[in-house]
């Protein structure tokens, strides 16, 4: 998809990841998405609900390519499900197609009903040795 126009997935499904090498195998540090304007639908409403998400991961053999990632989180624009249901499904995907060393993310989604529901996900404790910053997204006070 680097380089070339890409339609927009209708589905997170449709959607796909694409990765490439780790260029540094054998080295563990750790890489950050942060998706400040995540957009999905309530499946119960229709109504958009707004996340800010952070992806942390300590590669193995891959690294996802970012375009594909972009496109993979903008096709829930359109997709109704749970906070709990995206969040988790994205760690569970990413986790599916690059079999990271370790994998965390963290859902940090704006009020719906005057309450923020976050959702926290890891596959594990992080590996010894490698820096892992703080996610540092404030707690609900108008968020951001």
């Amino acid at each position: 998809m680097l380089g070339q126009m890409t339609a927009q997935p209708a589905t997170p499904e449709a959607a796909v990841l694409e990765r490439v090498p780790n260029p540094h195998p054998g080295q563990r540090y750790c890489v950050r998405f942060t998706a400040p304007e995540f957009t999905s639908l309530c499946p119960m409403t229709g109504q958009p609900d707004f996340a800010h998400l952070v992806i942390d991961y300590v590669p193995r053999d891959w690294l996802v390519e970012s375009k594909s990632l972009k496109l993979y989180l903008t096709a829930f624009r359109n997709h109704g499900a749970f906070h709990e249901a995206c969040t988790v499904g994205i760690a569970r995907r990413l986790v599916e197609e690059l079999d990271p060393e370790w994998l965390r993310i963290g859902g940090y989604w704006y009020p719906r009903g005057g309450i923020p529901i976050d959702v926290f996900y890891a596959t594990g404790e992080p590996p010894a040795g490698v820096w892992v910053p703080a996610q540092d997204v404030p707690g609900y006070r108008g968020r951001g």
